[in-house]
């Protein structure tokens, strides 16, 4: 049986097993990346340190708002037109994708090297911090194109029905950052330029084995090389459309990192940032495998809906939600009985960031068993095709609440304020998530369908 008609037939449950198992130990895998790199850098450099990759945050998130804009909308045309039978438009897909993911990478470090010192002034670097900031910084930009690579090309290798090969340059990537983290910052002394070092090498090598992936003929869809420069318009803008959604999401998110860095600025100073750091890093881990879940559901929602196959994909998508809620209130557990020893991996012995670094934790992740839902909701939207519901979603708790919060509590509760935005924003955009869910679970309960008798739902 082709491995992308497994999406319209297998059981629904362990197909989605099947699918989310190998993102989800990926993409924890995956979050090893900025996690190791701070624990590390925490250990090794110190707060400041740890300021310095905070600081720079917000642009990296830019980057890989580019890349996701391509890579996610690339992956969501690419199913649907699999489970629709365009093998051929699909395999134009690929190739332009590939295109514009080196386009995007290309201007993103040249942009970046251009500007790298007023770029990092405006985002406000102080003097201590900002040496960090730079030698960080500066060393990233060179690896854009293996992130681009990697990460881009990862997920449309999912959407083929290959999880384990997508799993595979996770795991390459992540194992070797953390050697050679360990390598470069406490043996040879590097400090943060040893964290950007491990980094983009490791993106190399993730890089290396997505693209061998096609050239040893492995693929079900054939990239087509010498098609890669020849964009077509067409092509370009439904791949924009669809990714517009996650992009927005991570520009979002860089928008709102920069506003959470100027308050902490403002109320906490450079200790501030790190004790926020500690909390993005506990909440990537904790995130991590919903986003493996979004991944593993969205080739099996977007294969079913182009199929008319709406039964499957309301199960896929209620399996989806339940497991993504029962990994954050795990999550929420965590942070509520092992504090202080969760924010103390990222500095032992420094009582002023663990202190601080609780008091975040406890109040920004209050919310956090609601959060599984609204994330596998927006990505419900993009699956389908329907990018303005993706987008609407995605940026509630980015934009819409989440910003304005940051930008009106800090002024009455100063630090307590900053902290607090983030709960109210997460239980808002729930609420709305949920509305707009049910109203398409709904309309697709009422929607005339194919289910062949041979599926099994």
């Amino acid at each position: 049986m082709d491995r992308a008609e497994r999406m319209g037939t297998e059981r629904v449950l362990p197909l989605l097993v099947k699918f989310s198992l190998p993102a989800i130990v990926g993409m924890l895998v995956q979050a090893l990346y900025n996690v190791v790199d701070r624990i590390f850098v925490g250990n090794g450099v110190g707060p400041l340190g740890l300021a310095g990759l905070s600081l720079v945050f917000p642009i990296m998130l830019v980057q890989m708002a580019f890349v996701m804009l391509v890579g996610l909308g690339s992956t969501a045309l690419i199913s649907i037109r699999l489970g629709e039978g365009r093998k051929e438009e699909a395999e134009k897909i690929l190739a332009n994708a590939l295109g514009l993911l080196l386009l995007v990478a290309l201007a993103g470090t040249t942009a970046g090297m251009l500007f790298l010192d007023p770029v990092l002034r405006f985002l406000g670097a102080s003097e201590a911090v900002m040496p960090y900031a730079r030698d960080y910084l500066g060393i990233i930009f060179y690896g854009a194109i293996f992130q681009a690579v990697a990460f881009g090309l990862n997920h449309m290798i999912r959407a083929q029905g290959s999880p384990a090969v997508a799993m595979g340059s996770m795991l390459i990537g992540a194992i070797s950052n953390t050697i050679m983290d360990a390598i470069f910052i406490l043996y040879f002394g590097w400090g943060v330029k040893g964290a950007a070092f491990a980094t983009i090498l490791a993106q190399a090598f993730s890089a290396t084995w997505v693209l061998s992936y096609f050239l040893r003929g492995k693929s079900q869809l054939r990239l087509n090389f010498r098609a890669v420069p020849r964009l077509e318009l067409p092509i370009v803008r439904q791949i924009v459309s669809l990714g517009f959604a996650p992009f927005a999401m991570q520009l979002a998110s860089s928008v709102q990192n920069f506003i959470l860095n100027q308050s902490l600025i403002r109320h906490g100073g450079d200790l501030a940032i790190s004790a926020m750091s500690v909390v993005f890093s506990l909440n990537t881990l904790f995130f991590m495998p919903i986003f493996g879940i979004n991944q593993g559901a969205q080739p099996i929602l977007g294969y079913n809906y182009g199929a008319r196959q709406y039964d499957r994909v309301r199960q896929a998508f209620f399996y989806a939600a339940g497991a993504a809620t029962l990994i954050v209130n795990l999550g929420f557990l965590a942070t509520r009985l092992f504090p202080v020893q969760l924010v103390s991996l990222f500095g032992r012995g420094d009582t002023e960031l663990i202190s601080l670094g609780v008091q975040a934790v406890s109040t920004v992740m209050i919310c956090m068993p609601v959060v599984g839902l609204q994330i596998v909701g927006a990505n419900f939207f993009q699956a389908l095709g329907k990018p303005k519901k993706a987008a609407l979603l995605s940026l509630s708790r980015q934009v819409l609440l989440l910003i304005p919060l940051l930008l009106i509590l800090p002024r009455f509760w100063g630090l307590s304020g900053v902290f607090a935005a983030y709960p109210l924003a997460d239980a808002g955009a729930t609420l709305v998530t949920s509305h707009l869910v049910w109203r398409e679970l709904q309309a697709l309960g009422t929607a005339p369908g194919v289910v062949p008798s041979e599926v099994k739902p």
